[in-house]
């Protein structure tokens, strides 16, 4: 098996596996309505429509796909079918409570997708709970397979003697060119809100509450005019499918399901700040709002208070009096920062080896003037929030542009070869067990490269 294979494999089986939700959210795609089974594996069949909606499902993810992988779509759709049909054999099930958390957090990526639930219902031609109840068994199905296919996986491990000898079949003029590579870690310090300002913050929304339940403004207007979230401001403060397991502050949640239908909460404290809400409606454990937030203002005398603590924190750094990962632990004000020892790490991989092309200008132009080991001066910068916060970075390493070798790359090469030791695996697991299963696969697609990799035309008829 290539590695180019390999890698293939495991896109087309995780997109298999976490495929979009909505058929009716695809522009330019219908259901023709003559349709043709093209595959029937034991009590379950592909259909034609099926493998169309996966390709456009993953054009839309990626305009670069070629027709020419439809094989190894169809192929990652009959292992999905082979997983979920050896989980029953196997008894291996998914509680309700997980199918209806991955039902929730669908839902909530395509309402953000289209903006609200009232455009995703006009999109889609359905409503929401139509969707969920359309959709919560094939969820199911894929959860189940996905679960199969980790027990299948689960053992599998590879040695450094295995990447070793992996790397050294990779010829040399295919090795992959990787621009800088670097490790860095910040001390973030949020500046201290002053009592006046934040009386001052609580007292404004107060006022605006008043004036929405006395009549004189609309919640709506209101929001526009006053809150502080840019996420919902333009929107009317409106958010769709809060719920009680989400990502949103506790407080925030608690408040919320405690109001009726158009009832409007007093005033709420989070870490964001303040806000009220407004219940549009509510139905089960799943509630539409609208939602003001006012932050208290930061004054320079607030931040020069965190640049002067950060000041502190520098000085024991350089002078090695304590270490980046304690004075993380000691000092800083971000909790998911503790976690990971202050490291930057990717949100996909978890990898705190950062491809430099992927950062954001200011935050390259200040690794740029930093040697490896140094901490930056403290500095005021802009967080994903779009708020002003202070700072320390600090560059444990860096990786100059370079051809992939085993030294500087070895995460990245055992990642791979990983990879590619589970796709054989489960390749031999297929092969091992398709014969256990009443296979027929339509004319057309028996030229496709897994027909003849898992020997199906050698298969009792």
């Amino acid at each position: 098996m290539s590695i180019s294979f390999s890698l293939i494999m495991r896109k087309i089986v995780k997109s298999a596996l976490l495929s979009l939700l909505l058929a009716g959210c695809i522009p330019g795609y219908a259901q023709e309505s003559a349709d043709k089974i093209i595959l029937i594996i034991g009590k379950e069949i592909i259909l034609q429509s099926d493998l169309e909606l996966q390709i456009a499902q993953l054009k839309q993810q990626n305009p670069n796909f070629n027709d020419s992988l439809k094989g190894q779509v169809l192929q990652g759709m009959i292992m999905q079918k082979i997983f979920k049909a050896q989980a029953e054999r196997d008894s291996v099930m998914v509680s309700d409570e997980d199918v209806e958390g991955q039902l929730e957090n669908r839902l909530r990526y395509f309402i953000q997708l289209y903006g609200s639930k009232e455009k995703l219902e006009q999109i889609s031609g359905k409503t929401v709970y139509q969707i969920k109840e359309e959709n919560r068994e094939g969820i199911r199905d894929q959860m189940v397979a996905e679960k199969m296919q980790n027990q299948i996986l689960e053992s599998t491990k590879i040695t450094p003697a295995e990447v070793d000898a992996f790397y050294k079949k990779i010829p040399v003029d295919s090795l992959p060119f990787f621009p800088a590579i670097v490790e860095v870690g910040q001390i973030v310090i949020d500046p201290p809100v002053s009592k006046e300002m934040d009386d001052y913050a609580k007292e404004k929304l107060e006022g605006i509450r008043k004036d929405i339940v006395e009549g004189r403004k609309t919640f709506e207007i209101a929001a526009g005019l006053y809150s502080d979230d840019p996420g919902s401001r333009d929107n009317g403060g409106r958010y769709d499918g809060i719920t009680r397991n989400g990502a949103w502050a506790q407080e925030f949640v608690a408040a919320t399901f405690k109001l009726q239908d158009g009832e409007i909460s007093p005033v709420i404290k989070t870490k964001f700040g303040y806000h009220i809400i407004q219940m549009i409606h509510r139905k089960g454990d799943e509630a539409d709002v609208r939602h003001i937030l006012i932050k208290p203002e930061v004054t320079s005398a607030d931040f020069k208070k965190a640049l002067d603590r950060l000041d502190s924190v520098h000085k024991l750094l350089v002078s090695g009096k304590m270490t980046f990962p304690e004075a993380v632990g000691k000092f800083s004000t971000d909790e998911a920062a503790k976690r990971t020892g202050g490291m930057i790490a990717d949100p996909q991989t978890g990898n705190a080896e950062l491809d430099m092309t992927k950062l954001d200008a200011g935050m390259v132009l200040l690794i740029d003037s930093l040697k490896q080991g140094d901490y930056s001066a403290p500095h005021i910068f802009l967080t994903d929030m779009h708020d002003k916060s202070c700072r320390i970075v600090f560059l444990r390493s860096r990786t100059p542009p370079h051809k992939a070798n085993l030294k500087d790359d070895y995460s990245r090469i055992q990642e791979v070869a990983l990879a590619q030791k589970k796709a054989g695996k489960l390749q031999a697991w297929m092969k091992a067990k398709l014969p256990t299963y009443y296979i027929k696969v339509a004319p057309e697609y028996q030229v496709c490269d897994f027909y003849k990799q898992w020997g199906l035309g050698n298969m009792p008829k």
